[in-house]
């Protein structure tokens, strides 16, 4: 029987450089929170679990309504618009799919943010961002508007702040923007994939200077991952700030949220 090959030297530097780098992400998870900084109670993470449920019950809901108001008259479909949705920390843009869709059912043109998978800024990924909206907004000969969900928002409104005149209007839907990075429950996830501290991210500058566009909040005093004071900012630091009874999870697929989203899409 053949004996397997023993390990070279080359192998064990890279273990060696993987064991490091492993050891330095995980005491960027496990940094002290500052004195004074809470993210929501454990009991509203907890909550994040019911998630699934409730929006099996709200498209109950939803689907009820839907056939009691088939007689009825229909709105006219409201201006068409192209509006890009901008996926939360390591997630997928398969997840807003249910929000795709009924902004489509409304007559906008939908685009996700062409990137995958959210795992976090770089330099790289956010060029490669700012020449996708510069080139949607030459295609459509409009400008844009970009809801952003968690740390999509971040990319949101600071796209908006490097390309003014290619977008019009920023959404950010449970989106830590204001107060201190570390009021919410997933910078240590953060830290340890990003493999950087939330001080020193490529989009940590200046995150709570609105946008020179108009600029809505949508929060909720139920998220279980962002505090909802960070979500929701103050005056000056966004046009204006709506409440949604829905987990941080649920801002991705709510029909409460995509009905919002159209809503606020009309106004502004």
């Amino acid at each position: 029987m053949a004996s397997l090959p023993s390990p070279n030297r080359s192998t064990w530097q890279q273990l060696g450089t993987l064991g490091v780098e492993l050891a330095r992400r995980r005491a960027l998870a496990f940094e002290p929170r500052p004195e004074g900084v809470r993210g929501p109670a454990w009991q509203r993470l907890l909550g994040e679990l019911a998630t699934p449920i409730e929006h099996w019950q709200a498209a109950r809901r939803a689907a009820a309504l839907a056939a009691a108001m088939r007689e009825a008259p229909q709105p006219v479909p409201a201006h068409s618009r192209p509006v890009m949705l901008l996926p939360g920390f390591g997630t997928h843009p398969a997840r807003m799919k249910p929000l795709a869709t009924t902004l489509e059912q409304a007559g906008h043109r939908v685009s996700d943010w062409g990137l995958g998978f959210n795992f976090g800024p770089s330099e790289d990924r956010f060029a490669r961002l700012v020449d996708r909206v510069a080139t949607m907004a030459r295609r459509e000969e409009q400008p844009l508007v970009l809801v952003g969900w968690s740390l999509g928002g971040l990319f949101a409104r600071q796209i908006a702040k490097a390309l003014p005149d290619e977008v019009a209007l920023v959404v950010t839907m449970g989106t830590p923007f204001s107060g201190d990075r570390r009021a919410n429950n997933a910078w240590r996830a953060y830290q340890l994939v990003a493999g950087h501290s939330v001080d020193e991210a490529p989009l940590a500058q200046d995150l709570a200077t609105k946008p020179p566009v108009a600029t809505v909040a949508l929060w909720s005093p139920r998220d279980g991952v962002i505090h909802p004071r960070s979500a929701a900012g103050w005056p000056g630091e966004r046009d204006a700030a709506l409440a949604l009874r829905v987990t941080h999870l649920g801002f991705a697929a709510h029909p409460e949220v995509a009905r919002t989203l159209v809503d606020v899409i009309a106004r502004y």
